[in-house]
């Protein structure tokens, strides 16, 4: 029963992103309205928020465990940890500048749209890839032309 509990748990946070539940389409209602913008305005900034409380974590993280261990193998073992940890967030610092770019987009009306083609991208590709700035056709154009350039 508690595993079936458990699974309940994580598939419904699952349905959230950034902590935000998906958008509900409503009938007849016109693309990237004032109610979608705040929608995807609170996700971008809800996840902002995760990204950078990480950041903070892995200073706190490495400043409390760092010690100058005597063993050579526990050092590497603690230096390979760390550096894990920082590429791990400079993978999280640049997905932040992307975000801070979207969120421009946003404030300047310009969200939600192609940017090769002009067409909407859509809900729902916006809602798995809030940072998309691609249609789904466009993307996947984008990616073999980048897989013939590299072999």
């Amino acid at each position: 029963m508690k595993k079936m509990e458990n699974y309940k748990h994580s598939s419904l946070s699952m349905l959230t992103i950034a902590g935000v539940k998906p958008y509900q389409e409503k009938k007849n209602e016109t693309y990237m309205n004032p109610a979608q913008i705040n929608h995807f305005k609170k996700i971008l900034t809800a996840w902002k928020n995760q990204l950078k409380n990480e950041v903070y974590r892995t200073i706190s993280y490495m400043q409390d465990e760092a010690t100058n261990f005597p063993d050579p193998m526990d050092r590497a073992t603690q230096e390979e940890e760390f550096s894990l940890e920082l590429r791990n967030r400079d993978r999280e610092r640049k997905l932040i500048k992307k975000i801070d770019v979207t969120l421009k987009k946003i404030n300047e009306n310009n969200f939600g749209y192609c940017e090769s083609c002009n067409i909407e991208i859509g809900i729902k590709r916006l809602e798995a890839r809030p940072t998309a700035n691609l249609c789904i056709d466009c993307k996947t154009l984008d990616e073999i032309r980048e897989k013939q350039m590299s072999g």
